[in-house]
């Protein structure tokens, strides 16, 4: 069964710091690339983040560049986010998405509140 169980959102407040994990297994997960989506109340879904299959490249939304650091251990089939500096606009639920050629795959998500 594939799953992919997100972890670390929480209550912080502004300027606080976070690490989000996404845990994956059912997949081979060194030959998917990777992504961070956030959804926050009333709007559309954000992808904030991607990381290719060997954590080489890795891309960040204009809103998070400087802010986060994206990574992978693909010997334990996880994914990171390290999110700095955070501010109320970062409250969203934060999913995590692999994907490779027509398979795709999401996980639950976890929420992330920023509030004083």
């Amino acid at each position: 069964e594939v799953q992919l169980v997100e972890s670390g959102g929480g209550l912080v407040q502004p300027g606080g710091s976070l690490r989000l994990s996404c845990a994956a297994s059912g997949f081979t997960f060194s030959n998917y690339d990777m992504r961070w989506v956030r959804q926050a109340p009333g709007k559309g879904l954000d992808c904030v983040s991607a990381i290719k299959t060997d954590g080489g490249n890795t891309y960040y939304a204009d809103s998070m560049k400087g802010q986060s650091t994206i990574s992978r251990d693909n010997a334990k089939n996880t994914m990171f986010l390290q999110m700095n500096d955070l501010t109320p606009n970062d409250t969203a639920e934060y999913s995590c998405n692999a994907s490779t050629g027509p398979f795709n795959y999401w996980g639950q998500g976890t929420q992330v509140t920023v509030c004083s």
